[in-house]
């Protein structure tokens, strides 16, 4: 036979009320810091120097970048162009070309050294200049690298010298060719650059590349 138990616990409150049990609140005084720090950002972002590159990326440029690119063909031609002396006296046609020119070039070949201080001066004050855009850099580069390529045939020039013969003729062809190659990369490259495109030159392109960081 089953039996059951009633266990009565006495109450200690008065009047036989229950009991109520309510838990201690629980106040934090200084409350955790967040686990992660998430920086604040500047309000402003540091404006870029006024002197930054003008260029729009290496295929465009604005009007300044445009001309000063443009002028610089003009040094290895002022330079080489001496190697035209035959091709000139021939053909009337290039020595009207030419003609315009005549002061400029006479102002350039008037001190021996002034080759060498406007290389000097194209090199060091405009290609290694960060605040020139890259567009001015390179076509300057492209202008210095076809200049110096002007030493092989000036030391031909100067080892073989003939008067007269096949080797007069030889020397002509070599002259006049490179003349006209110096006279195609002055009209290409400046009217391109004049136009905002970016002239790439044979031989001479890769070598400017290498150089313009």
């Amino acid at each position: 036979m089953a039996m059951s138990y009633l266990v009565v616990f006495p109450s200690t409150t008065p009047n036989n009320r229950a009991l109520s049990f309510s838990p201690p609140k629980l106040t934090l005084t200084n409350p955790p810091s967040p686990l992660i720090h998430v920086p604040t950002l500047p309000s402003r972002i540091p404006k870029r120097s006024s002197f930054a590159a003008h260029s729009k990326g290496s295929n465009s440029a604005d009007a300044p970048d445009r001309l000063i690119s443009a002028m610089v063909y003009f040094y290895p031609f002022f330079d080489g162009v001496q190697y035209g002396k035959y091709i000139i006296t021939q053909f009337s046609p290039f020595q009207a070309l030419i003609q315009p020119l005549v002061p400029a070039i006479r102002v350039f070949k008037s001190f021996p050294f002034n080759g060498f201080l406007v290389f000097l001066t194209l090199y060091f004050v405009v290609v290694r200049n960060q605040n020139f855009s890259r567009y001015v850099r390179f076509n300057t580069m492209q202008a210095i690298v076809l200049d110096v390529l002007l030493i092989f045939p000036d030391l031909l020039e100067r080892t073989f010298n003939p008067r007269d013969g096949v080797g007069l003729d030889v020397l002509m062809s070599l002259d006049s060719t490179v003349f006209l190659f110096l006279l195609v990369s002055l009209i290409y490259g400046s009217s391109a650059c004049l136009l905002g495109n970016l002239p790439r030159l044979p031989l001479v392109a890769d070598a400017a590349d290498r150089q313009v960081l």
